[in-house]
């Protein structure tokens, strides 16, 4: 069924070498150019083929990109169980997939699939070349605390998707998204975690905007602004 989903839309399914379903791809059909990828962690409501925007948003820059839709073990047609540390395990071996074609990896995470990216980009051996970070949040236990103040949340929390704690390992180019009037993560997580980092780092503060009303059109002109940052030169 996913597949007929997947198909209609211009993807095709992404498998490991033991042709296990990793996720969603569209290559970018260039030969003999180099291409860049882009890993994308989309959030916790629907699954990978939801996130179709990101796709048609980094395809608009004509630049070359691969892009490649994450699915979380237990998430659409795949199997398994959707805890923190099935989610990382997965999103790491799935990074070096495409590592090991020697091309520039990027990272882009969606809420949830931010403090993915986070984790991924913290791994030791420089996994990614740069990210992209919409609707993040410092941790999930912060985002609890904001949401039930009135539950003790360190007791009874056993997934914290730590971004704040991940990023001190990073130190590349980061590209924060923040929604204004984010009324899940709030606005105010995100900037928190925007000004903590020390790396390269640039925000795009979307006015008005909700949590799931960003502004994805593909001729929206932070596309090209934000893939124009991430892969610029830095130290």
């Amino acid at each position: 069924m996913l597949k007929g989903l997947a198909a209609k839309v211009g993807l095709e399914p992404w498998m490991d070498r033991r042709s296990r379903l990793l996720g969603w791809r569209r290559p970018s059909g260039l030969k003999g150019r180099p291409v860049r990828c882009l890993l994308v962690f989309h959030g916790n409501a629907g699954f990978a083929l939801d996130r179709t925007y990101f796709v048609e948003g980094f395809e608009s820059l004509g630049k070359g990109w691969d892009v490649y839709l994450f699915e979380y073990p237990g998430y659409g047609a795949r199997s398994g169980s959707p805890s923190e540390k099935a989610i990382k395990n997965a999103a790491q071996e799935a990074t070096r997939e495409l590592l090991s074609s020697n091309r520039q990896v990027y990272l882009l995470g969606e809420s949830l699939g931010s403090a993915v990216a986070a984790h991924i980009a913290s791994v030791p051996g420089r996994q990614a070349s740069g990210i992209v970070l919409v609707t993040p949040f410092t941790s999930l236990a912060d985002v609890a605390r904001r949401n039930y103040p009135f539950l003790p949340v360190d007791l009874i929390m056993s997934e914290r998707y730590d971004s704040v704690s991940a990023l001190k390992s990073y130190g590349g180019p980061a590209a924060f998204i923040i929604a204004e009037l984010d009324e899940i993560v709030s606005a105010e997580s995100g900037l928190k975690l925007f000004e903590g980092y020390n790396g390269p780092k640039r925000l795009w503060l979307q006015k008005g905007k909700y949590h799931n009303t960003l502004a994805y059109r593909p001729s929206e002109k932070w596309w090209k602004e934000v893939a124009g940052f991430i892969t610029s030169p830095f130290p």
